[in-house]
């Protein structure tokens, strides 16, 4: 019976690599199809899979403990075989599959809220503004005991947000301790569509200056960056912050599409091809229409894929001063391939270019993942990739977008790191319960108010000299403001005043002239390149 079994789930994973390979190959899957029982290619690929059959029999027959098939082929053969191949290529489960999709899409039926894990336990960081969990009740900090009466003691933050996820319309009890409060307390939620926009609300930095970010690209990004700048008034704009820190990536087109709005119609802004997918250039379709404000984007380590497709294009084409350090450096393209039972299939196609021709991609033949992830060889940058701007400006390929100026924040001190993990979160908790939480809008942490921190840090064991006190101030009050905001307000309002009081946001506020150089000295620079020459 044993044996039946493992044929029948074999024969299925078998046919689903097979369903890969044509997904990519179709046209040489049919001729192998139509081949000769005698070729050497069919027969070399047959014994490769009865060996797999063969190991998995002796692996489910012989291991010491039970196996279980999703984990040996899911979470083992397939993505194993995958990252033989480059860091990015990805097998996903139904769950992982589903959760792609409902990132790009934006959306996703819960209570909306984000979570944590802090010594154990699940904690809510924040309600977002108008959700479920908002309206119910629920409120930073609170610990959640329980989810429709099951315990999320030894849960990790994945499977607590599973719990709270369900079909719009049906409700979730949600139990939690709060700081103050000496019984648990018990929420009645009901689900509904949550939408997290990729592009939160902008705001004005100064009266001509705005600000906005993208947190990621999916469908409906450049719908919002379109709301956001028609409510703030385009027009009106002598100069745009345009913030693609911690921004991952994600749809190719939606990175074009943001790319389109800021450049001039029939401009290339990325090209990509591989060894079975043509060579294809994407152009601004709309362009800017006149629109040439200068534009300051902020990236970091973490701003990859699409977010480099935007700050590469920008800077190719001199239209926008890069702030900050170098970027991630993903220059391939994933194509997703669904497959049977609600998997699917991410595999690298295509490598991407900059309008110059630059290939952005970090080397990863000899080095492993983590250190590919986590960048060991973050100066990286391919020598032999020299390319051009419009102007003339020298850039390289091989690691990333190199920043124009150079922006890092000091390396976080003792107490800086003690009180970022939990210290400040701790304090804010405590200072609810003896205060009101209502704060007035552009509160900001008094003499009284660091006072009592450093009373209650004292009291809590934290360990730290009156100088670290007195010299990290300026960023404790930074810190704090952005939690109690969080607290008092919302995450909006918490992220807005942050954004505010960011040494490098007013960095690029200060690179604003820089970038309006750029943009006319590119123009200079195209106008004498189509222009006749004298004497001809």
């Amino acid at each position: 019976m044993g044996v039946k079994w493992r044929s029948l789930f074999i024969l299925p994973v078998i046919v689903l690599l097979f369903s890969v390979l044509g997904g990519l190959y179709g046209t040489r899957v049919q001729v192998a199809a139509a081949a000769s029982s005698s070729d050497p290619e069919q027969i070399g690929l047959s014994k490769d899979f009865d060996s797999l059959a063969k190991v998995y029999a002796l692996v489910e027959e012989n291991y010491a403990d039970r196996v279980s098939a999703d984990k040996a082929f899911y979470k083992g053969a397939i993505p194993g075989m995958l990252h033989t191949l480059d860091p990015h290529s990805n097998f996903f489960d139904p769950k992982e599959y589903r959760m792609l999709l409902d990132d790009q899409k934006g959306t996703y039926y819960g209570v909306g809220m984000s979570v944590s894990t802090r010594n154990g336990k699940t904690v809510v960081i924040a309600p977002f503004p108008g959700s479920p969990a908002y309206k119910a009740g629920l409120r930073p900090g609170d610990i959640i005991f329980s989810v429709n009466d099951k315990p999320t003691e030894n849960l990790n933050t994945t499977e607590v947000a599973d719990l709270l996820k369900g079909p719009r319309g049906t409700p979730v009890k949600v139990v939690v301790s709060r700081e103050g409060e000496p019984d648990y307390m018990s929420f009645a939620v009901i689900r509904d569509e949550i939408s997290r926009k990729t592009v939160p609300d902008g705001f004005w930095l100064k009266s001509d200056i705005a600000y906005l970010k993208i947190l990621s690209f999916g469908e409906n990004t450049h719908k919002e960056l379109e709301e956001n700048l028609k409510r703030l008034g385009e027009n009106n704009i002598k100069g745009l912050v345009l913030d693609l820190r911690d921004n991952p990536g994600g749809l190719l087109n939606a990175g074009v599409a943001v790319a389109d709005h800021f450049l001039q119609k029939s401009q290339l802004i990325v090209s990509h091809h591989g060894r079975s997918s043509p060579e294809r250039p994407y152009f601004a379709r709309n362009g800017n229409r006149g629109r040439d404000y200068p534009i300051v984007v902020l990236v970091d380590q973490q701003s990859a894929s699409a977010a480099e497709i935007v700050s590469g294009a920008l800077q190719d084409h001199d239209r926008a001063w890069i702030l900050g350090v170098r970027t991630f450096g993903k220059g391939l393209v994933q194509t997703v391939y669904p497959l049977s039972e609600g998997t699917a299939l991410a595999l690298t196609t295509a490598h991407f270019y900059t309008p110059s021709g630059r290939l952005i991609q970090r080397d990863y033949s000899n080095t492993s993942f983590y250190d590919y992830y986590f960048h060991k060889d973050e100066n990286a940058q391919n020598p032999l990739d020299v390319k051009m701007t419009d102007s003339g400006r020298t850039v390289y390929g091989g690691g990333g977008i190199a920043p124009d100026e150079k922006f890092e924040y000091p390396k976080m001190d003792r107490l800086e790191s003690q009180l970022y993990r939990e210290g400040l979160f701790k304090f804010t908790r405590s200072y609810f319960t003896k205060h009101s939480s209502k704060l007035p809008n552009g509160w900001m942490p008094d003499e009284a108010v660091s006072n009592e921190l450093h009373d209650y840090l004292l009291g809590a064991g934290v360990n730290f000299t009156e100088e670290e006190f007195t010299r990290d101030q300026d960023w404790i009050k930074r810190y704090l403001t952005k939690e109690m905001y969080l607290w008092a307000f919302d995450v909006d309002e918490s992220d807005r005043v942050f954004v505010r009081t960011d040494p490098e946001v007013q960095k690029a506020i200060d690179a604003m002239p820089k970038a309006a150089a750029l943009v006319q000295n590119a123009k200079k620079v195209m106008a004498e390149r189509m222009s006749p020459r004298a004497g001809q």
